[in-house]
């Protein structure tokens, strides 16, 4: 009888003392985990230290491709804007054993401003330095204000799968006037001056707004089309969908013009420049930057891995 009453206790001790030891094993896994994480951040700052100036000091002094990378949205204060790339831009047309500039470019586009101050400097840049000549070479994508920049380049080439184009111009946002009509709220809107409500998400769209925005979007697209006829010359096909804001393959776009030739980074340098070395002159980035980059890839691994195994031991 007695042994029969002391059965729940005896599982409420076996009940604990598995709970400590899946505490233990969960302690001992995450700190495999940080430790290891730990490691790895302590090897990139040693390697990003003890990489690159030699080597970059080796390759400037030789022969060789300056590469500036444009990559991710073009916009102020993102990696693809003018004042980050600008400096960079400058130093490879300037570097003595640079014989070619290549504009390294995956980016979907972004703000027309930022693609037209890039544009327009590559211009200045290039009459600076008319020996030396200014490629584009598209990977994944270069469109809208990506295929901006590209088109004041001397040659633009790309993938066959790469997608080129979308020369066009768009501004969206919404419209929550019936619903917020519907929920019972009043918006209320104070303005001196008739346009100072400019599409306001929250009221009626009024149709000589929406003109005005239009014909905004127009006279931009307009000066898209300049900049790129300017840099494009006799080399573009006539197509009624040209400058529509559609986008092409790279096989399509070198039949319509929009590109020279197929090809990438290395085989342009190797095969069209006749200079196998690349150098990058891409923006320098802050040791942080480096080293957050460095780890981006491991770190999550490391962080999955670590979730997997919470989740066996739960």
């Amino acid at each position: 009888m007695s042994e029969e009453l002391n059965k729940p206790e005896w599982q409420v001790i076996g009940q604990l003392v598995s709970s400590i030891q899946i505490e233990q094993r969960r302690s001992r896994r995450w700190g495999i985990f940080f430790k290891s994480l730990t490691f790895v951040f302590l090897f990139s700052v040693l390697a990003i230290i003890m990489s690159g100036d030699d080597v970059e000091t080796l390759s400037a002094s030789q022969d060789h491709v300056a590469v500036v990378d444009i990559f991710g949205p073009i916009m102020t204060g993102a990696e693809a804007s003018s004042e980050r790339l600008l400096p960079a831009l400058a130093d490879a047309f300037a570097a003595p054993n640079a014989k070619a500039v290549v504009l390294n470019i995956n980016s979907p586009g972004g703000s027309p401003v930022q693609a037209g101050i890039l544009f327009d400097e590559l211009q200045l840049l290039k009459q600076a330095h008319p020996a030396k000549p200014l490629y584009a070479v598209i990977g994944d994508v270069g469109a809208s204000g990506a295929y901006y920049i590209a088109a004041v380049a001397d040659y633009i080439y790309a993938d066959k799968a790469s997608t080129v184009g979308s020369i066009g111009v768009i501004g969206s946002g919404f419209g929550f006037d019936q619903l917020i009509a519907k929920l019972g709220v009043e918006r209320r809107t104070y303005t001196a001056g008739g346009n100072k409500d400019f599409l306001d998400p929250f009221l009626p769209e009024k149709a000589k707004q929406k003109a005005m925005f239009e014909d905004l979007l127009n006279q931009i697209h307009l000066q898209f089309i300049s900049q790129v006829e300017l840099g494009r010359g006799d080399r573009l096909v006539p197509h009624e969908d040209l400058y529509s804001g559609a986008v092409w393959h790279g096989q399509r776009a070198l039949e319509l013009g929009l590109i020279d030739g197929l090809g990438n980074l290395h085989s342009v340098a190797r095969d069209q420049i006749g200079v196998a070395d690349v150098l990058w002159y891409s923006p320098e980035k802050t040791p942080l930057e480096e080293v957050m980059e460095e780890l981006g890839a491991q770190t999550k691994t490391a962080i999955s891995w670590g979730l997997n195994q919470s989740l066996v031991i739960h």
